[in-house]
């Protein structure tokens, strides 16, 4: 989805269609993209998949690309004809193949966001996080853990890979389901996990997954917290069951979402391939792919059919991706990944939207000054973050 992202970002700014946020979003990717292999790689084939809408004649824009791609491109490579936008695309470009490190201006705010002393420190992103709490008690830190066989469960082996992912390997997923196994990640982690009948599992952070080491014979039954994404392995005979608070979600084999965070309006369930039944006391309903079904407290359900999947999937894929998300909404999210707490100056709670998305794996200092471009301030104390007035 990352490089499906960059494809149409970079389409939007050379065709000229390009909003502010989105503007602000690219040019983070490509600051992002310096020392970072993979992403200069992906935003080097979004430029190479850029098709403009109306072709410009005449050799200017040429001219002035050739000059831009001089010392960075072989001479070979063929130069794209841009359309009436190309004084953008051009200065895109400068910045695709440089690299180039610069932040907009903020709504109202005459200067770029410079270095404060509000920053006393920095925060790590956080990264692969994870505790396993066997049927007998045992505890294992999963990030501190060597690779390798962490436990032997009748027939089948806890095994840590070398990808730093928890896989359940061996012939007995399923028969009678004995005593249940818990991966949790902190406020600061994540984990994938691959259970005994071969679903694979991202934990988002502050989240937990409860399971059987092997499946009951007529059905596979899992218990979750926080925000975790499935996808099912194809078994008709027995469905998959997920169940998080008044919410139960039913599958025989796809790809879905659940974000059932504690302090949330609604238990949020969201299908990207295949079919969902999500049951609640009172009602049910069978979810289509781009459909998110919304769980509240009290058990009443509705369904969305506008879901944006990129903000959805951003955390599994890397990034944090926002679509015209409130203060509190962001800085939730921030609480989670950074293991941070965030408080108000005199509870005060900014009337501010965002859009747009950065990376994950940025440090909190360079998140917070760029949600400082939208005219709020932070300060950061340890790992306390004060929101100004």
């Amino acid at each position: 989805m990352l490089r499906e992202r960059l494809q149409y970002l970079v389409n939007r700014y050379f065709n000229g269609t390009c909003t502010e946020d989105e503007q602000k979003e690219l040019a983070r990717w490509i600051d992002s993209a310096r020392n970072d292999d993979t992403l200069k790689e992906l935003l080097e084939e979004a430029w190479s998949g850029y098709k403009p809408d109306v072709a410009m004649p005449g050799e200017m824009s040429e001219r002035i690309l050739s000059a831009v791609f001089e010392e960075e491109r072989p001479k070979t490579r063929p130069l794209h004809r841009l359309q009436r936008w190309w004084p953008a695309a051009a200065a895109a470009v400068v910045l695709l193949l440089a690299g180039a490190a610069y932040l907009f201006r903020g709504a109202g705010e005459g200067n770029p966001v410079a270095e404060q002393p509000r920053y006393r420190n920095e925060v790590p992103a956080g990264g692969n996080k994870a505790v396993l709490t066997l049927g007998d008690g045992t505890v294992i830190t999963l990030d501190s853990a060597a690779n390798g066989i962490l436990a032997q469960q009748g027939n089948v082996q806890v095994v840590k890979t070398a990808k730093g992912q928890l896989s359940y390997q061996g012939n007995g997923a399923f028969g009678n389901a004995n005593a249940l196994n818990t991966m949790r990640t902190p406020r600061g982690g994540e984990y994938r996990l691959t259970l005994p009948d071969g679903t694979r599992v991202w934990l988002n952070a502050a989240s937990s997954i409860t399971f059987p080491v092997a499946f009951a014979d007529h059905e596979r039954a899992v218990k979750i917290s926080g925000e975790v994404y499935f996808e099912v392995a194809p078994n008709k005979a027995r469905p998959f069951r997920v169940t998080t608070g008044n919410t139960t979600v039913e599958v025989l084999g796809t790809h879905f979402n659940i974000n059932a965070y504690e302090g949330e309006a609604a238990i949020k369930t969201t299908l990207l391939e295949g079919a969902v039944k999500v049951n609640t006391a009172y009602e049910r309903t069978v979810l289509e792919p781009g459909q998110q079904a919304r769980v509240t407290g009290s058990g009443k359900m509705s369904v969305a059919d506008d879901v944006d999947l990129d903000e959805v999937m951003a955390w599994k894929n890397g990034y944090f991706q926002f679509n015209d998300a409130d203060m509190p909404s962001v800085m939730r999210q921030l609480e989670n990944w950074y293991d941070i707490t965030v408080t108000y100056e005199g509870g005060w709670v900014p009337d501010r939207s965002f859009g747009g998305g950065m990376q994950r794996s940025l440090p909190l200092s360079k998140v917070l000054k760029i949600l400082e471009e939208n005219n709020v301030k932070f300060k950061i104390e340890g790992r306390n973050i004060t929101v100004l007035k």
